[in-house]
């Protein structure tokens, strides 16, 4: 355990990326939340990322942590070479609820700061933020790491945004008001809706991270990876077809490719973005269908109440 007392800048030889999750302490009313925050724990640990996040043993956080300590465990740490797998991030007096819980009790490497402030600017020093379903406390960390990236507080970065049962779509929509009002500038957010697309996300950012770069190479970056990500769900059509192989062809095309090949590449990532942002609308579509179903057949119970309890004439 140690106290957070300097921001020190991660070396570009760090051979475990830092994946920073942020997500509820709650576990939500959907069982599904917390099977995926568990699986995407799992794939965080096969993937050899460490994971910085805020040191609760409970919800979606919980229940992520568990998924990398889990697999820690059962591959005799094979994936960290010695490192840490996890590091826990909180404040002083968070820590004293939870210093007697036996399974935050494994992860020995814990940051404490003085404040909500500084644990936030420990955690994003992280290489990559990944935000799944959480509440008010989840909001504020996007909130504050949407501003501190725009105003250049902390490095441009991966920002994946793990839209499990549609749940950030709201916040998602609102977002692009405010980019397209002039209030914000529009972060590269890489949205994965499932499992499957967040392992190929993970993937590609194996692949591709760079930490060396300066913020404006790192931005766009991340916007270029949150514009291409829908062709690798396209043609990564079963687990015969690697990720690598989809990037080693469009890396052959747009370096040896005729002008045509390069424009029919380029019509098909385009193709594929704009497919993806319809499916999304679509199954927002659906999913209001049914609130408003659920609506009716409340207002219908309403009426019938209010009926029974009229005074008779």
């Amino acid at each position: 355990m140690t106290e957070e007392k300097s921001t020190a800048v991660i070396p570009c030889e760090e051979p475990h990326l830092r994946v920073c999750v942020s997500g509820g302490s709650r576990p939500g009313n959907d069982p599904l939340y917390e099977e995926e925050a568990y699986n995407m724990g799992v794939k965080i640990a096969k993937m050899g990322f460490r994971l910085d996040y805020g040191f609760s043993d409970t919800g979606i956080m919980g229940s992520v942590a568990r998924g990398v300590m889990d697999t820690w465990e059962k591959d005799g740490g094979k994936h960290y070479q010695g490192v840490d797998p996890i590091v826990g991030v909180t404040t002083q007096e968070y820590f004293k609820l939870y210093k007697t819980d036996e399974f935050l009790q494994k992860i020995s490497n814990v940051v404490l700061t003085d404040t909500l402030e500084n644990r936030k600017k420990k955690l994003f020093e992280s290489d990559i933020v990944l935000f799944a379903p959480g509440g008010v406390g989840t909001l504020d960390e996007l909130a504050y790491d949407c501003v501190a990236m725009q105003d250049g507080f902390i490095q441009t970065k991966p920002f994946i945004i793990y839209n499990i049962n549609g749940f950030f779509y709201h916040i998602l929509e609102y977002l692009k008001v405010l980019s397209a009002s002039g209030f914000a500038e529009r972060i590269p957010f890489i949205v994965v809706d499932n499992s499957e697309e967040l392992e190929i996300a993970f993937r590609l950012l194996k692949l591709k991270n760079n930490k060396c770069v300066t913020m404006q190479e790192a931005y766009a970056q991340a916007r270029q990876l949150a514009y291409e990500l829908p062709y690798f769900f396209k043609k990564k059509t079963d687990s015969t077809v690697w990720v690598e192989h989809i990037l080693d062809y469009m890396r052959l095309i747009n370096e040896q490719g005729s002008a045509e090949e390069k424009e029919n590449l380029a019509n098909d990532i385009e193709q594929a973005y704009l497919e993806k942002e319809i499916e999304r609308m679509y199954d927002r579509l659906a999913r209001t269908g049914r609130d408003t179903a659920l609506v009716s057949d409340k207002l219908t119970k309403l009426k019938r109440r209010k009926t029974l309890r009229s005074p008779k004439a």
